[in-house]
């Protein structure tokens, strides 16, 4: 997983696609790290809202580095309502929980689900996530859509990493601990 959230816990704040407070932590630092987590990824994984946003985005995108990387990775859309899904290199499956076990197998390089907060909780109450990389933006928005949702199961976690970025956002890496 990885995401930018406010301090309270908000991914996205009051509208869809309110997503102004990424701002307070972008900078070279975040730009190199995204960058540099994107190129060790052979595939990326959506719901249907994020996947309409980025496709929306990146199929018309120019002059960014990683423009032709997100265009040509393979991507994959979770979604009951979506029959097809015409961003390049892009595939719909229906059963995110059945089906990402047997994508994780067919890669050889990391997976990332980006935004999606519906699918992350999905795969997290699913225990399928290998780790989360989470940007913590210093500012509470008070309201929106939050990451972690009440009745998530109890998970243990081990701080991988921790890296503070001159904008004042920090970047922490975690993985579930084993039951």
């Amino acid at each position: 997983m990885w995401n930018v959230i406010s301090l309270d816990g908000y991914f996205e704040g009051k509208k869809a696609w309110d997503l102004d407070f990424h701002q307070i932590v972008w900078g070279q630092e975040l730009e190199d790290y995204s960058i540099e987590q994107l190129k060790t990824a052979n595939m990326l994984v959506f719901g249907r809202k994020t996947y309409e946003g980025m496709a929306d985005y990146w199929s018309n995108a120019e002059g960014e580095p990683e423009t032709p990387h997100m265009n040509n990775i393979q991507k994959i859309v979770c979604s009951t309502t979506l029959q097809t899904a015409d961003w390049n290199n892009s595939v719909v499956v229906s059963d995110a929980v059945a089906e990402i076990p047997k994508l994780k197998q067919q890669g050889d390089g990391n997976m990332f689900v980006f935004g999606s907060g519906n699918l992350s909780e999905s795969l997290i109450g699913a225990g399928l996530f290998d780790e989360y990389r989470l940007c913590v933006a210093p500012v509470f928005l008070g309201e929106g859509k939050q990451l972690f949702s009440a009745g998530l199961p109890y998970q243990k976690l081990k701080l991988l990493q921790e890296r503070p970025l001159q904008t004042g956002g920090v970047i922490l890496m975690y993985a579930p601990i084993s039951k």
